[in-house]
């Protein structure tokens, strides 16, 4: 999606997370590393933790803004959270979302549309997401 919507203003940003399961115990630079090797060109930010009292400001905006169907916390890696233009979420998707399904919402999105889509997907522009390698 990265690559066919870049162009148009879609910006990818990745925050890895080793809050579960201790599945991303590798350094930050082995981290872009794996990614780059899988050919990931979009941002990819220091590790992070994106719950509990140390949790990172930015994911303290985007769950308080769109809680989830059992509460804010982030459930699993890769979940996602897409924003307007102007950076306000207006969308979360779970894990077991593919990117794929809400490429119509970030089509729009990038055309400047005000939608007035629903804003949770706990089922199977910018997007951001946790990470996991």
């Amino acid at each position: 999606m990265y690559n066919k919507y870049h162009d148009q203003g879609l910006e990818i940003l990745a925050f890895p997370c080793n809050q579960f399961g201790r599945q991303e115990p590798k350094s930050n630079a082995e981290i872009k590393q794996f990614a780059a090797s899988y050919g990931a060109k979009f941002t990819i930010f220091e590790k992070i933790k994106v719950n509990g009292k140390d949790a990172h400001p930015v994911f303290l905006y985007l769950r308080s803004a769109l809680p989830g169907l059992l509460g804010t916390s982030v459930k699993w890696n890769f979940e996602k959270f897409i924003c307007n233009k102007e950076g306000q979420p207006v969308k979360r998707a779970a894990v077991t979302t593919a990117p794929m399904h809400f490429e119509k919402l970030i089509v729009s999105l990038l055309e400047g549309k005000d939608t007035q889509e629903d804003t949770q997907d706990e089922s199977p522009t910018t997007t951001t997401t946790t990470t996991n390698n």
